[in-house]
């Protein structure tokens, strides 16, 4: 959450960060007068500071303060789901006194970097395709590759009746390589690989944005640092 300062935040941001209302949502219902900052309606673009009083529809809005960022290098064998969901969830395994969302899923089949916060709206403007933010791994398959593979690798694959976006990707051993996407569709680099005939063995995120996953051992994890939480947030506004 970007703390109230003598700047302030924009209200549409304000609303987003604080749970109530999407940014667009936030827009509309200004535009219908049902936001008030400090009694008067409030207007678009408009900004909150520190003591000022914010109701939507008459309810008093608290600014939400001291959300976490998490960096979990996940094992194998866990899945992104509810602890009440699956046995394998990553919420039995993980050791944190708090309720965490997942930034995008890693299959049961998959490893490495996964981030975890209780800011949602960080979640979703991360998520989101159309900004393309840069997630990259180190894959294995089955069999030797080319340059042929990486090169089609690189310039769109037709998976899930579309194509992927170009992307980056480095030839790394006679069966490795790096890959580097801003999309997140269902098993994505997986289906890429059996497109052109070749199965994944290994696959491992080891960065999203500007969080690495260096030398952190499967099952642990650790808070951001203040820089790289403000780096994060920074591209996370990107669009």
């Amino acid at each position: 959450m970007a703390e109230l300062n003598d700047k302030g935040i924009r209200i549409n941001k304000f609303l987003s960060e604080a749970g109530v209302l999407s940014r667009r949502k936030t827009d509309e219902e200004i535009e219908k007068g049902n936001i008030t900052i400090n009694g008067h309606i409030a207007v678009m673009g408009e900004t909150v500071h520190e003591g000022d009083e914010v109701r939507f529809k008459g309810n008093l809005v608290s600014a939400k303060k001291n959300d976490v960022i998490i960096l979990y290098n996940k094992p194998l064998g866990l899945v992104c789901t509810s602890k009440e969901a699956d046995k394998d969830s990553i919420f039995r395994k993980l050791d944190y006194p708090g309720k965490l969302i997942y930034v995008g899923r890693l299959d049961k089949d998959s490893q490495g970097l996964l981030l975890l916060t209780t800011d949602g709206d960080l979640a979703n403007r991360i998520q989101k395709s159309r900004n393309n933010h840069e997630k990259e791994y180190v894959v294995r398959v089955d069999k030797d590759i080319d340059e042929n593979f990486i090169k089609g690798m690189r310039g769109g694959v037709p998976i899930l009746d579309t194509v992927t976006k170009k992307c980056k990707c480095v030839k790394q051993g006679n069966r490795s390589f790096r890959i580097t996407i801003t999309q997140g569709l269902n098993r994505q680099i997986r289906r890429m690989c059996e497109y052109f005939g070749y199965k994944v063995v290994f696959l491992k995120r080891i960065r999203e944005l500007n969080i690495e996953l260096g030398n952190l051992k499967p099952g642990e994890y650790r808070k951001l640092t203040p820089a790289e939480e403000a780096e994060l947030r920074r591209l996370a506004d990107k669009q």
